[in-house]
């Protein structure tokens, strides 16, 4: 392989045999899909679109891209890519902190992982070498007993450890896997998939070792200019000035919620009032704030960490209170209570499953306590703080009523027979931006070849006015446009999720940057068009994905709350998601018919 920035080296695990086969990254699909995401993706798809997800026959992949572990800023994410339980669909999911950097330093672009073990084992990963090991010892355990277990059997220096904890091993549809430093690759089962390949952990061990870029001069003229367009004062990443700096994602909670696009009490409210302020970060960094942790060369240092001094929850340490995870245990389930929403998260991290699904199921069961709508799993009521602990442990233990839980808001909503009260797009529990104040989000959403999702196309960027250097700002009620908008977000997006730079960097860089870079550090020439077409290829090639697993014409769709119950409240009075109109506007400019790729598109883009 002649591109810099790569390991050259993708191992490929066989579970059912216990063996591992190393290849090289083939330098066609290198230049064609990047790596993170893209790569990931193309992987799933060779492999299959109609595969079961929780068969052998399903891979599971942890993916670097070209700028993993090197100085690049924001460079510390991990792809984990699958065919996801919860949705049916393509997916991704990423996470910060050290794991993409050791696992790029011991000597990795990615692990595919396929078959089932007979028994639960673990991959330790140390100096271009997988050993597959006996993982009895720690099956059963939560993640942060599982952490601390390899952390006491390797030693803490130099070692990640991605593990599930119980909701993966039991299959729990949205479980997914997380770091020693409680970092998630939260969304699409990715640790349901794992528990059903007996998979426990990825354990890594190495030593710092930056990669080099293959032109080193334009690389510190690319970094350097990168670095800066983070630090200006005018962008909300800058360190300890900027809003997302200083109180972290939470900075959103009051911002949505006056402007009537924060989804409460299961959407059926667009706003949490007065409430918002008292699981705001700003609430947070005032009460409970002890640290601000980062990640692999991030300056900016979003992630807030927090000490609980009183209440039922004292004595509790964790991170992190995120904006989102926050609003799904906080606003969406009538909590106030900040401890509570770190108690939860908390939970969450423990038992392994997706901090911000677990308010959908939960949420359901308490709208249908109100409407009368419950049998025999007794109710639950708005903010019932002990309830709700008791419920998410339930979920991820499979107790109970929770074993409905833990299939997914789709199936909780069905159970009640009122499938209307299931938040999802696929199958995906919206996150919490309400599209009746955000317009863009519900195009967003709905287009989302994941399932509902803010991060294929942060809309809000542009419609909140946090785009670098204020460069955009368009009005968040107003549909037209927002088509064209949300793809060239979910275009450059695409892209980023393939190098894999942390999603935030959007507030700081945009595709000059990250061409920039790119071509720095591989070495051939890149333009911002190039970065357009790549990103517009791994999209649709997700979406031919889908389109192959059974999701064809009209499956884009919104809950009918969203574009039928006007919001009542102040922001987004009487608004409802403009849909159908921006679905015409967005299938014009992505060149497909009523949702499905069709051939002409995937072979100019060079899939086919």
């Amino acid at each position: 392989m002649t591109l810099g920035g790569y390991a050259n080296n993708i191992a490929w695990v066989d579970l059912s045999a216990g063996e591992t086969e190393y290849k090289p990254v083939p330098e066609d699909l290198a230049l064609k899909y990047i790596g993170g995401r893209g790569l990931g993706v193309k992987f799933v798809f060779d492999n299959g679109p109609e595969v079961d997800p929780l068969s052998p026959d399903n891979i599971l992949c942890f993916m670097n891209g070209p700028l993993t572990g090197s100085e690049a800023n924001m460079s510390g994410r991990m792809a984990v890519v699958t065919k996801s339980p919860l949705t049916g669909t393509v997916t991704d999911s990423h996470h910060g902190g050290w794991s993409a950097a050791r696992l790029r330093w011991a000597g990795f672009d990615g692990l595919v992982f396929k078959g089932k073990a007979e028994k639960p084992v673990y991959a330790f990963i140390n100096d271009g070498k997988v050993e597959l090991l006996d993982a009895s010892e720690v099956w059963g355990m939560g993640v942060h007993d599982t952490v601390k277990y390899f952390q006491d059997k390797y030693g803490e220096k130099d070692l990640t450890v991605i593990a599930i904890g119980p909701a993966g091993e039991k299959l729990v549809k949205f479980a997914c896997w997380i770091n020693e430093d409680d970092r998630a690759s939260g969304r699409g089962g990715t640790g349901c998939v794992g528990g059903s390949k007996n998979l426990k952990a990825v354990v890594v061990k190495s030593k710092k070792k930056i990669t080099k870029a293959e032109n080193r001069d334009e690389w510190k003229k690319a970094h350097t200019r990168g670095l800066k367009a983070i630090m200006a004062e005018e962008n909300i990443t800058s360190p300890k000035k900027g809003g997302l700096s200083v109180y972290g994602t939470n900075v959103l909670m009051n911002i949505t919620s006056s402007i009537g696009a924060l989804p409460t009490k299961n959407s059926m409210l667009t706003s949490y009032g007065d409430d918002a302020e008292l699981i705001s970060g700003e609430w947070v960094k005032e009460n409970i704030l002890v640290n601000d942790p980062t990640c692999h060369a991030c300056p900016v240092a979003c992630k807030k960490e927090v000490e609980i001094t009183e209440g039922p929850w004292k004595g509790l340490h964790m991170e992190s209170v995120e904006y989102e995870p926050s609003w799904s245990v906080g606003a969406n389930l009538g909590n106030n209570d900040a401890a509570t929403v770190a108690k939860m998260i908390d939970v969450a991290n423990d038992y392994g499953f997706d901090a911000i699904e677990i308010g959908h199921p939960i949420g359901i069961w308490m709208e249908a306590s109100e409407k009368g709508y419950t049998k025999d799993e007794g109710t639950l009521e708005w903010g019932d703080i002990f309830g709700m602990v008791k419920a998410a442990e339930m979920v991820g233990n499979r107790e109970g009523f929770g074993d409905i839980m833990a299939e997914g808001a789709n199936a909780t909503a069905e159970y009640f027979g009122h499938p209307e009260l299931a938040m999802t797009v696929k199958g995906q529990g919206i996150p919490a931006y309400d599209p009746r104040g955000l317009q863009g989000m519900g195009i967003g959403y709905a287009t989302s070849n994941r399932g509902a999702c803010h991060l294929r196309a942060y809309t809000p960027a542009a419609e909140l006015g946090v785009m670098p250097f204020n460069s955009l700002k368009v009005d968040p009620l107003e549909w037209e446009n927002k088509g064209e908008l949300v793809k060239v977000f979910q275009d450059v997006h695409a892209f980023s999720d393939s190098m894999d730079l942390c999603k935030f960097s959007a507030f700081a860089m945009g595709a000059d940057e990250y061409a920039e870079q790119y071509s720095a550090m591989v070495g051939v020439p890149f333009t911002a068009d190039d970065v357009l077409k790549v990103g517009e290829r791994i999209y649709n090639l997700e979406r031919h994905y889908n389109n192959l697993a059974g999701l064809g014409e009209d499956s884009d769709q919104l809950p009918k709350r969203f574009t039928e119950e006007a919001s009542t409240m102040p922001g987004s009075l009487d608004r409802v998601c403009e849909l159908d109109k921006m679905l015409h506007e967005y299938y014009e400019v992505r060149g497909w018919d009523h949702g499905v790729v069709p051939e002409a598109k995937l072979q100019e883009l060079e899939i086919i």
